[in-house]
């Protein structure tokens, strides 16, 4: 693959991505974990439920303050290294970032300094509620630029303009109501739900391992095991969901994600295990099983998912199309409001491929002028690198499967052996900590690297959407990213490490004697079971 400038910039924006990823589902989970155990506080009273809610609320806060320092920068590149895509679509793009910087953003932001500051100002019942509006908006926070991403994978209720050369909103309520965006937000902040469980269980497993504070380990675990369970649960049928809507609307995806290079008769086997060759298009000792991808896919016995030599065809037929549509596009621009109006028509009728053309941008600047070996190139380019799709969506999958495991077995733990875990267990908990981070990754390298070479899907290729930027510039910006981001990410885990390390330190002595009279009324409940046994 040559390395130009547009791969540079994708790159800068992939890592910064993936940087800002890092925090992102840890504040969602951890947001409505500290919600829920303040709120077990303000039903029971009990001074350990505040000291957990303190303790787990000031990781939380160490790992927002990161992730909004992170974020911010994200959104500076679409004017900076995208700014055709800024331009293009920034009607229908723009418009949810907006609502979630006033909205969302503001709310969490507002309601986060309250949570921290406001423990001895507020009631227990108006701290309750800081607490849930730090989660709501938190969670809402994500809606919005979920709703922007799953524009970008599947953009409805907007329209090409050919008088401002711009893509322009039709119907707000289509975009906010996109099924690819909502099924997206759901399985993203069930993956945060999973993340932040998976953190607190291995968490309180260490403290266990070393004999401390045990009463907020086992109640921390008895709370994520339950939370986590469910949320893995929604993690795994969520995705089922954006696999069928990947199959409606964007087959090359799923074709790639498959490595389904011929379309097999329906229903599809899945390919559990392989080695994809994209050069002689086959996978090597492929194992198969059947029906599986058929039913994810279309959710039916007998409709075919089209494999990649057939969606290629499709793209060359549509690129054909889309040059009608680009040689109306150019009289258009030319006569203006003198526009012939057989011309609109025959523009009108090819501006659904108006996007296959620009494909051609790549290898000519007039679309119009490429060869038939251009068009076939072209049409072969809609195709993203398979072998790294196909890898990353068995391991999220994996991790998926062992979360559910994971979360049953500590949930039973909890629930019917009085929340006593062997050590082996506490080990694993411990050293599966990363693994919803990486599950994390993996889900989003697989939506964003299977929609090229689109930066919208169908509408704006990746090459025509940056800016015109040198490759010093962008060299130059990608090494201070990823020097400013690591310098965060050690700020990040040093101080999360420090404060773990310490355990909770506020409301220790309240909470102590607390423990110490719940101990006392267990043992003496015990001592009169004891007796009273003889008796019967």
């Amino acid at each position: 693959m040559e390395f130009g400038i547009v791969e540079l910039s994708r790159l800068q924006f992939a890592m910064t991505a993936m940087y800002h990823f890092l925090f992102v589902p840890l504040t969602l989970g951890l947001s409505i974990l500290v919600a829920i155990m303040e709120t077990v506080y303000v039903m029971t009273n009990r001074p350990i439920w505040r000291q957990m809610t303190k303790f787990w609320g000031m990781l939380f806060g160490i790992n927002f303050a990161l992730g909004v320092a992170t974020g911010i920068t994200m959104e500076f590149q679409f004017g900076m290294n995208w700014s055709y895509y800024s331009h293009y679509v920034g009607d229908i793009f723009g418009a949810p970032l907006a609502i979630e910087g006033l909205m969302a953003f503001f709310l969490e932001a507002t309601f986060v300094g309250l949570f921290f500051f406001g423990w001895d100002k507020l009631s227990k019942v108006q701290h309750l509620v800081v607490a849930w509006l730090v989660a709501i908006g938190s969670n809402f926070s994500a809606l919005w630029i979920l709703i922007a991403n799953g524009w970008m994978q599947n953009p409805v209720g907007a329209e090409f303009n050919p008088m401002t050369m711009r893509m322009e909103m039709t119907d707000f309520f289509e975009v906010l109501f996109n099924e690819v965006a909502q099924a997206k937000f759901v399985h993203t902040v069930s993956a945060g739900y999973v993340t932040a469980s998976v953190f607190v269980i291995g968490v309180s497993a260490w403290y266990l391992l070393r004999g401390r504070h045990a009463e907020l380990a086992r109640r921390s675990i008895t709370v994520a095991s339950a939370f986590g369970l469910a949320s893995a649960f929604s993690v795994v049928l969520l995705g089922d969901e954006s696999g069928y809507d990947t199959s409606l609307n964007q087959k090359m995806k799923m074709a790639a994600i498959e490595a389904m290079w011929e379309t097999e008769p329906a229903p599809a086997p899945f390919t559990a295990f392989g080695f994809p060759d994209q050069e002689a298009r086959e996978t090597h000792y492929a194992i198969h099983v059947p029906y599986v991808m058929g039913l994810i896919g279309t959710r039916s016995l007998n409709t075919q998912i089209p494999g990649i030599s057939d969606l290629v065809a499709q793209a060359e037929t549509r690129i054909r199309s889309g040059l009608v549509a680009y040689d109306a596009l150019m009289t258009v621009r030319a006569e203006r409001d003198a526009t012939p109006p057989e011309v609109m028509q025959t523009f009108e009728d090819h501006s659904a491929d108006l996007g296959f053309a620009f494909l051609l941008k790549k290898y000519v600047d007039d679309p119009r002028q490429a060869s038939e070996a251009q068009i076939k190139a072209a049409a072969n380019d809609t195709v993203p690198t398979v072998w790294p799709l196909f890898w990353a969506f068995r391991i999220m999958v994996a991790l998926g499967f062992g979360f559910i495991g994971t979360m049953a077995y500590f949930f039973w733990r909890a629930s019917f052996r009085q929340m006593r875990y062997p050590r082996w267990a506490l080990h694993v908990a411990v050293w599966m900590i990363p693994a919803p981070w990486i599950a994390a990754e993996m889900g989003w390298f697989v939506a964003e690297f299977g929609r090229q070479p689109w930066t919208v899907d169908g509408v704006l290729p990746t090459a025509m959407s940056v800016s015109a930027l040198s490759m010093t510039e962008v060299a130059l910006t990608l090494a201070g990213f990823v020097l400013f981001y690591t310098v965060l990410f050690i700020i990040e885990m040093g101080l999360m490490l420090k404060y773990i390390r310490k355990g909770p330190f506020q409301d220790v002595a309240e909470t102590e004697a607390w423990v110490a009279r719940h101990h006392d009324r267990l043992a003496g409940r015990r001592n009169a079971d004891a007796i009273a046994q003889p008796a019967e």
